[in-house]
């Protein structure tokens, strides 16, 4: 690609694309290739120009080479399904012909003619006030019809085109705010799966999603997001479809039943037959349920929307008492032209779907503004320890194998077994077998995955079992080979355990290695700075590991050895005590606690289960992120209640000066609506300093 550098500067490219014009699927296709770069860290491309601007870090010979290179077929797999950009561009058209064409009006056409235009433009919001009415309910719309019926028939047709311009240019911006932090949410919850487990005679084989076609079979277990629609060919799964259809309650899916991609498998495992490859109605799935779901309404916009239409009737019934008590038409219209109603209802909720948005731009995905208030609410959080306050990927520091096995045939067997599972430590164990250069072919039956404990299979005739020291030792009754009670007794303390028994006998323990998160100690001691009274850590891990690192992170209080429906009952407790919690975890066995709390963190890089269940899903490879998102949602409460003073004072003092005949109607409509647009654009400002 033919392209010209406009400007120059530190970390900062400007430059021009030799084309006669782009379209927003070409700009799309820049803009995610140049993000390819690995120095780049940011581009905006801006397509009616075609020019691009290009920050990175570093040197720039690398960008000027990727640009060098550049064509659109390269690029074209690259782009997501959907990115944003034609959304913003409808609206940003759309707020553009709204300006224009009222400044064209005022400009070019005469006046009798603006005066008819704003008659038939009137005829629907006259609709819709009566059709309210009719239906027993005296609400904004009629607020609105009233003040520009009355404009008119007092043939004051400039406020009454002020007052129907300035709602449009309102609703247009409502629109827009919330289409985009739907919009960035869908992104967000949409697969983000790599490969999956095809079916090929007897033997399952890990391939890429995009080898996959119709017909093919794929295997899917407990905590796997299932990758795409087909029907259920062999199995007897629950699966959670709280992301397609907004169902609570796992569905029960025999044979025959079909299931959709981006719902998760919560218990049992089956073989799907593909109806449908990647790119089939998954994002618009994921709109839909959103826009239907009363997620998106935190308490504050039920509150916002509940007083708007409460204080109607008042606003009504002030305007009649002051024409009563002054026969002044001028001043009883002046309490009509000032409604709180239309920035209740416009800059709370904007003020929620921004924040929404904003965490994106942080990435923390957020279901719904509920969730961001009860972050801002909570005064407990609890951690899952593997995953959240340790690394994501640990790794394997020694395997120390028992009864006169091979340490690297048992490296072999558990990466045979665990690699069907989604868990840090079953990850760790495959990559360690993978840098051996170990090849573990199938040699087992029908997996078992037992939640929280360890997986169950017949090797060679025999049990294999691996999993934690109470699913070996307790639940499975294995033994120590005799004479290796010394070797048992001499495992290092620092690591967690990971035990393997064949036939009852254990055969080998995999040392893993779980090393604490640098950040994890100073993002503690900041959330207690931010009013979260209570850090709690509860770990499945043995209480000397527990105790180590609670003693390393300083949390409030530790919890060892506990199962996922400890993590629940825990959290329960702490709400019939009052509190507010956060709890924040990775694996299958945190989603009994992820739903019990009052907003669900995940990481992204956790178990799909774990991400589906929760309300909100960390993206970034650090913890700093849950300090940012207990700012953003503080700020939020904060700019909510300025935004409830500033409306209820500002709009009764316009009230007061008009109906003292200080401020005329026209100038009372103008000020009022004027402050609505205005704190409604602030709403939509950043809450954070980049």
């Amino acid at each position: 690609m033919k392209c010209r550098i406009l400007h120059a500067s530190k970390g900062r490219l400007r430059v021009h694309l030799e084309q006669k014009r782009m379209t927003l699927a070409q700009a799309d296709m820049v803009e995610y290739y140049l993000k390819q770069v690995s120095s780049v860290s940011d581009v905006k491309v801006y397509d009616r120009t075609c020019d691009v601007v290009i920050y990175f870090e570093g040197d720039r010979q690398p960008v000027v080479e990727a640009l060098s290179v550049f064509s659109y077929d390269k690029a074209a797999n690259l782009v997501p399904e959907h990115t944003g950009r034609a959304l913003n561009r409808e609206y940003e058209d759309k707020l553009a012909n709204a300006v224009m064409m009222r400044m064209v009006r005022k400009a070019l056409v005469p006046a009798p003619i603006r005066h008819v235009i704003s008659v038939v433009k009137a005829i629907d919001h006259v609709r819709k006030g009566a059709t309210c009415l009719l239906h027993g309910k005296i609400e904004v719309s009629v607020l609105d019809a009233t003040a520009i019926t009355v404009s008119l028939l007092r043939q004051d047709f400039n406020t009454a085109s002020s007052i129907m311009f300035m709602l449009k240019i309102g609703e247009i911006l409502e629109e827009w705010t919330h289409k985009k932090s739907v919009d960035d949410l869908a992104r967000a919850m949409s697969l983000n799966i790599d490969t999956v487990w095809l079916k090929v005679g007897d033997q399952e084989v890990n391939v890429p999603i995009e080898n996959v076609k119709v017909g093919d079979h794929v295997v899917v277990r407990t905590g796997s997001m299932i990758p795409l629609d087909g029907k259920v060919a062999e199995g007897d799964v629950m699966v959670n479809q709280a992301s397609i259809t907004g169902e609570s309650l796992p569905v029960h899916k025999p044979v025959g039943s079909y299931v959709y991609a981006g719902t998760v498998v919560e218990e049992g495992e089956c073989t799907i037959c593909v109806s449908k490859v990647s790119g089939s109605g998954q994002y618009d799935r994921i709109v839909r349920m959103i826009e239907e779901s009363e997620k998106l309404k935190s308490t504050a916009e039920g509150k916002a929307a509940h007083l708007a239409d409460k204080l109607v009737p008042y606003s009504l019934g002030a305007t009649a008492l002051t024409y009563l008590l002054t026969r002044n038409v001028t001043r009883a219209l002046s309490i009509l032209m000032v409604d709180f109603s239309c920035a209740l209802k416009l800059a709370i909720p904007i003020s929620v779907l921004s924040a929404m948005r904003e965490g994106r731009n942080h990435k923390i995905a957020v279901k719904g503004g509920r969730f961001l208030e009860a972050v801002a609410e909570a005064d407990t959080i609890v951690f899952d320890k593997t995953g959240t306050l340790t690394y994501a990927c640990p790794t394997v520091a020694q395997v120390i194998p028992f009864g006169g096995q091979d340490a690297r045939e048992m490296l072999r067997l558990a990466a045979c077994l665990e690699e069907h599972y989604p868990h840090s430590i079953a990850n760790a164990v495959v990559a360690e077998a993978k840098a051996q250069d170990l090849q573990h072919e199938e040699r087992h039956s029908k997996v078992e995955y037992v939640v929280a404990h360890g997986i169950s299979s017949i090797v060679d005739g025999q049990k294999a079992i691996i999993g934690s020291y109470h699913f070996v030792f307790q639940d499975e009754g294995c033994v120590v080979p005799e004479g290796d009670e010394g070797l048992f007794e001499s495992i290092p303390t620092q690591y967690s355990p990971l035990y393997l028994a064949i036939a009852g006998v254990l055969a080998a323990v995999i040392c893993i290695e779980d090393p604490l998160r640098q950040e994890a100690a100073e993002v503690v001691q900041a959330l207690h700075g931010l009013g979260l009274h209570r850090v709690v850590m509860m770990t499945g891990d043995n209480q000397k590991t527990a105790h180590a690192v609670a003693a390393a992170v300083g949390v409030d209080e530790y919890y060892a050895e506990v199962l996922p429906e400890d993590k629940a009952n825990f959290i329960r407790r702490e709400h019939e005590e009052g509190r507010k919690v956060i709890m924040i975890g990775d694996g299958v066995n945190d989603s009994p606690a992820l739903s019990e709390a009052d907003a669900g963190i995940s990481i992204a890089t956790g178990a799909a289960i774990a991400q589906e269940v929760a309300d909100i899903t960390l993206a970034a490879d650090d913890l700093y992120s849950l300090i940012t998102l207990r700012k953003l949602a503080v700020g939020l409460m904060g700019r909510i209640q300025r935004d409830y003073r500033f409306i209820m004072s500002f709009n009764a003092g316009l009230i007061a000066l008009g109906v003292a005949g200080i401020l005329p109607p026209a100038t009372s409509a103008l000020l009022h609506n004027a402050s609505t647009l205005a704190i409604s654009l602030q709403s939509m400002t950043n809450l954070l300093q980049e």
